[in-house]
């Protein structure tokens, strides 16, 4: 595997890690269509988890099949294709070597009333399914921030130990933080730090709103430029580590394709390195998926 220049910069920026944990980032970075442009576009399906089965499958019954997210993923030259234990295993074998993949090794669910989540996949389980990465989600605000933060420490140290690199998701959620609160312009960029700051080699947050939610920190902001999308993301790239870690953003919930297109060139004219999107696409029927994301490499290819 030939590895870009661009590719190589991004790698020299991770100064700790071994050549086992390098080599896993550089197939995420090197893997489809946008392979060594330093761009990603990653497919997650953990919404089975988070959302129960007919909320994530229903509106494309096809999506029911593990095949079907590996297929997708494959067929579009995404980056990487992210999922939580079960759903690698059902095509472990059959997709081995077909796309680099990531175990999401931590699980929420809509029954629960804590903002919390549980372990439910291993580095062991990551190794043996041939995974490039874990991934974990931790929220910033939560009565159990704290517990999922130490969690990541010990599952971090012992991925890197063996070669794997780590992606964390970073959604603040808890008491203090209303629905504004949780995408706003301060508050992204502090919970993108945070995941930086635990050792994160791809960070995932949400794209922000201009507000300004901690009253300490708008003062700060008086004087950072969050006029526009593309400025917002360029700050929260800057927020980690001036650009020295990899950043992609989710794609949320539903939207129109338009909708979607304009906040990918708003991703890409911010720096953002790219964009890690579930149920806005495997919630479409597949050929409609398949236009979807070719269009959105196009974006960040800058041919669109």
């Amino acid at each position: 595997m030939h590895i870009s220049q661009r590719v190589k910069k991004i790698l020299s920026h991770y100064e700790s890690d071994n050549p086992g944990t390098k080599t896993n980032l550089a197939r995420i970075l090197m893997h489809g269509k946008l392979g060594g442009t330093g761009r990603l576009v990653i497919l997650p399906v953990d919404q089975g988890f988070e959302h129960g089965p007919a909320r994530s499958f229903a509106p494309n019954p096809a999506g029911y099949d593990p095949h079907y997210h590996f297929k997708l993923a494959i067929d579009a030259g995404l980056s990487a294709y992210a999922a939580p234990l079960g759903m690698l295993e059902a095509g472990a074998d059959t997709f081995a070597g077909a796309i680099p993949t990531i175990l999401k090794v931590n699980s929420s669910n809509s029954l629960a009333t804590d903002k919390n989540q549980a372990v439910t996949g291993s580095v062991n389980d990551a190794l043996r399914l041939g995974c490039s990465a874990i991934g974990f989600t931790i929220y910033p605000g939560s009565e159990f921030a704290f517990d999922l933060m130490e969690e990541i420490r010990e599952l971090a140290e012992e991925a890197k130990a063996v070669g794997l690199a780590v992606v964390v998701w970073s959604y603040p959620r808890g008491p203090e933080l209303d629905k504004a609160a949780e995408t706003a312009f301060d508050i992204c960029a502090y919970a993108a730090h945070m995941a930086a700051l635990l050792g994160a080699h791809i960070i995932k947050v949400k794209p922000p709103t201009a507000v300004v939610s901690l009253e300490a920190a708008k003062k700060s902001y008086a004087n950072i430029d969050g006029s526009t999308m593309a400025k917002r993301i360029e700050h929260i790239v800057q927020s980690c580590f001036a650009g020295k870690r990899i950043v992609v953003f989710s794609g949320g919930e539903s939207k129109s394709l338009d909708g979607l297109y304009d906040e990918v060139r708003a991703l890409r004219d911010g720096g953002a390195n790219g964009s890690i999107i579930g149920r806005n696409t495997f919630q479409r029927p597949r050929e409609e998926a398949l236009a979807m994301l070719a269009k959105i490499i196009e974006i960040y290819q800058g041919k669109a």
